[in-house]
């Protein structure tokens, strides 16, 4: 049985998502820790009522990201996770942190990277004037919201979009998309080589929303 660690920020809907399906679709594969940053995330109230574990790293009680860094991988390691998930996590982590878990860490950006990293992409790709828009679920490597990339959702930019509609129809391409490449990952069907990540079934890696 695969263990599964989430770390989030907020409402933590991706982590839901995940939860949800992992139990619908009976995984190989059990949500075993629930962790965030932040005490007052709401994403930890769900995790406790479907009885996950829950735990607290709050970054600013450490003054150095390092030092952040190490006590959050204390954490983490104490639930002994086959997979590190990051679901909206709002918090850039270190070389360390990363190679530690490197090649069973995912994270889930709403871009179509390699465009538009880091913040307000939504804002960024209407003022620049993309037709489409989406997300993408990727390994996670030093670079931010860089690495190989599992799976892209791709969501037509309509008239009259502002940041806020678009953001919403991406987060629900992302329910779809994370759980997904998650299921792919604890099921051994993902093969990453040289950069690149092949499903190994044949399966689509792109979601296209009409």
């Amino acid at each position: 049985m695969q263990r599964i660690v989430i770390l989030i920020s907020g409402r933590g809907s991706n982590m839901q998502a995940i939860v949800d399906q992992c139990a619908s679709q009976a995984w190989p594969a059990q949500v075993v820790a629930v962790v965030a940053n932040r005490a007052d995330a709401a994403g930890l109230a769900y995790a406790a009522q479907r009885g996950i574990a829950t735990a607290v790293v709050a970054h600013r009680a450490w003054p150095a990201r390092a030092e952040f860094d190490a006590e959050l991988a204390r954490v983490i390691d104490g639930f002994a996770p086959d997979w590190l998930v990051l679901a909206g996590f709002m918090r850039i982590l270190g070389p360390a942190f990363v190679q530690h878990y490197a090649g069973r860490l995912l994270n889930i950006h709403p871009s179509l990277l390699p465009a538009f990293p880091g913040l307000n992409t939504h804002a960024r790709a209407l003022a620049a004037g993309c037709q489409a828009v989406g997300a993408t679920v990727h390994f996670v490597t030093a670079e931010l919201d860089h690495g190989p990339i599992v799976v892209q959702s791709v969501v037509p930019v309509q008239a009259g979009d502002d940041p806020e509609r678009l953001s919403e129809r991406v987060l629900a391409t992302e329910h779809v998309i994370y759980p997904l490449a998650l299921r792919w990952a604890v099921t051994g069907r993902l093969a990453l080589d040289q950069g690149r990540v092949r499903q190994l079934d044949g399966q689509s890696q792109l979601l296209i929303q009409a």
